[in-house]
């Protein structure tokens, strides 16, 4: 149980790093290109745990290009935005890394 919270550690780093670096590539391709469209979404993650909505939110933070508004822990809503319009998988892909790291 616990080298497997380990080894979905060491993924969640790993797909962060690539998370980063892709979404540098296509913030900094959408600011050249003028294609920049502000929006605002509200998210409600499959995450019960408010350590996991936390490190989510910082995580969404972290990526260029969207950033965590708003947190409720108690309806499990986050509320992003970014600055062009995206799909929830695309906004918070290592959702099921997180989940499978502490939930």
């Amino acid at each position: 149980m616990f080298l497997n919270r380990i080894i979905y550690g060491i993924e969640f780093f790993v797909r962060l790093v690539v998370e980063i670096i892709k979404a540098v590539i296509d913030t900094a391709m959408c600011c050249l290109k003028g294609e920049v469209d502000p929006v605002v979404v509200e998210i409600i993650p499959d995450l019960k745990r408010p350590v996991s909505l936390a490190i989510l939110s910082n995580t969404i933070t972290l990526t260029p290009g969207t950033i965590t508004v708003d947190m409720d822990q108690e309806k499990g809503i986050l509320t992003v935005s970014a600055l062009t319009p995206r799909s929830r998988e695309d906004i918070i892909p290592l959702e099921s890394t997180i989940k499978k790291m502490l939930e």
